[in-house]
């Protein structure tokens, strides 16, 4: 620990790393730092696992080992440029984007029930072009939540009318939610789901009208569940495991690997359940189950610490802004983060059933990847224009600014 000694009174040391950490959380850019922090850290974790996780499903498929690690690398690299140019946006930029990010959305989603659409695991949700593939309900997400800023800030005015707060919101949002269940991706839609009600719970909506739209969504969910014998299969799974053998294999298996991680875990590349049983899913949606039998208890618990310093950060930048447009999406970017971690980790740990949702950073996937990357750089920019912030950039600049001084009356006295 490194010690200073004060000249005036020098029997008192002062300790300067206190000090200096201090300063950081009293900075006006705390919450931009811890942003980038939490992200790098999960980004790093993610790195790291999926070359653990997939290298045996890679070798399985006839691949290099590598093969989803360098993919997942090739998208952290893109995905990091994407997010720094996004954080140098202007707000008022952002803002602009509001309604193009809405129709790119709703063009992009329609391209999945076009012949482009590609089915996986049941689910059409991917767009298969020359080969290449994305998920467009992965930036559906980001397009909504900065349309929905963009709509409420043009109605700022007049957000006491329950009117003003649900139209034109709910038809727009109604329509990417409808387009991406469409495509029978209910994981993704519930998630989508939830971040609709969470923005409309941050614009103020009453609960008189709140309440009756959580009712809404409830009942929809329980139709497209009983309208499918699969996801009912899923639910019979969770209520008893051993109801089906073959669909609670790799729940189960999800839970072995958490029991056998320990404390410490049993070390990188060591895990066991990946080799099967986990299926073709250990470095995707049970990528948790893998950190908790490599890392043990210790690394489950830095995953969930990152992503409530993460939760933390967000909500205090909507908290500190002075503009509504920054505050919604500011508060529902960090909303989908944590309602997606959040089933993601309820699902590894039998808490929810199979709903085949990411760990943003984490799991394996270009598209989800590089849209939270997006998400994060948007996070950025709006850390960086609270009221405090604005200032303390101000002042920075005005201080890096050169002086300029004048020789030239020096040198024009006659001798």
């Amino acid at each position: 620990m490194a010690i200073a000694t004060d000249a005036a009174s020098p029997a008192r040391p002062i300790d300067t790393t206190t000090s200096s950490r201090r300063r950081v959380v009293a900075s006006p850019l705390t919450d931009y730092y811890l942003v980038a922090f939490t992200v790098t850290i999960l980004c790093a974790i993610g790195s790291l696992m999926v070359l653990s996780a997939s290298s045996v499903l890679a070798q399985a498929q006839g691949s290099s080992p590598y093969y989803y690690s360098i993919r997942q690398s090739v998208f952290l690299a893109v995905g990091i440029v994407a997010a720094v140019l996004m954080s140098r946006l202007p707000t008022k930029t952002l803002r602009g984007l509001g309604w193009v990010g809405w129709s790119l959305s709703v063009l992009a989603l329609l391209l999945v029930l076009s012949p482009l659409g590609h089915n996986v695991n049941g689910n059409t949700n991917w767009v298969n072009i020359g080969g290449a593939r994305f998920q467009p309900s992965e930036f559906a997400k980001l397009g909504l939540v900065i349309w929905a800023g963009s709509v409420y800030h043009a109605r700022r005015g007049r957000l006491h009318e329950p009117f003003q707060l649900l139209v034109p919101f709910i038809p727009g949002a109604g329509v990417l939610l409808a387009l991406v269940l469409a495509g029978r991706d209910l994981g993704t839609g519930m998630v989508i789901g939830l971040v609709v009600l969470a923005l409309l719970f941050f614009v103020g909506t009453p609960f008189r009208v709140l309440v009756p739209l959580v009712l809404g969504a409830a009942g929809l969910v329980g139709v497209l569940l009983l309208g499918s014998s699969n996801r009912m299969s899923r639910i019979m799974v969770f209520l008893d495991p051993q109801s089906n053998t073959d669909l609670s294999s790799q729940p189960m298996a999800a839970l072995y690997a958490l029991a056998s991680g320990g404390w410490w875990g049993l070390g990188l590349g060591a895990s066991k359940q990946k080799w099967g049983g986990l299926k073709d899913a250990a470095h995707t949606d049970y990528i948790f189950a893998v950190i908790g039998e490599e890392l043990g208890l210790f690394g489950v618990l830095l995953v969930i610490a990152m992503v409530a310093l993460l939760a933390r950060a967000g909500f205090s930048i909507a908290l500190k802004s002075d503009k509504i447009f920054n505050r919604i999406v500011a508060a529902g970017i960090t909303a989908w983060f944590l309602i997606q971690a959040l089933i993601n980790i309820g699902v590894v740990l039998h808490l929810l059933p199979v709903l085949g949702v990411p760990l943003p950073f984490v799991s394996s996937g270009g598209s989800s990847l590089l849209a939270n990357l997006l998400a994060v750089g948007v996070l950025l920019s709006l850390a960086r224009d609270t009221p405090q912030a604005r200032k303390h950039l101000a002042a920075r600049r005005k201080k890096s600014r050169p002086r300029m001084t004048s020789v030239l009356a020096a040198g024009s006295r006659k001798s």
